[in-house]
């Protein structure tokens, strides 16, 4: 795999909402600003991870214009399956069929 983060390989960016892509997008460029700044003052130890900062920014520039173009599918908004409403069958049912005898012979 070529370098970059484990987080954003091209299969996890596929899942990711336009939205989300963005806010990558403005987190990896302000880490490549911070790793810019930190090479000009001396401080950087890792120089890797700048390369793999701008790796990153390339991928999801890359998702972003393939779906506006239709190369990529837009990933559909799954929402959380409802829960299903149970009922009790235990003493409600009799007493609602009692009651119902009572109705009947008023």
């Amino acid at each position: 795999m070529a370098i970059g983060s484990k987080e954003l390989a091209p299969v996890e960016l596929d899942t990711f909402e336009d939205e989300r892509l963005v806010d990558e997008l403005k987190k990896a460029k302000e880490e490549l600003f911070n790793l810019r700044f930190q090479t000009a003052t001396g401080q950087l130890e890792n120089h890797g991870r700048l390369r793999a900062v701008k790796r990153d920014i390339a991928r999801i520039y890359t998702v972003i214009r393939e779906r506006e173009l239709g190369i990529r599918a837009t990933p559909v908004a799954v929402e959380a399956p409802k829960a299903k409403k149970t009922t009790k069958k235990t003493a409600d049912a009799p007493a609602a069929e009692s009651s119902d005898d009572t109705t009947k012979e008023a």
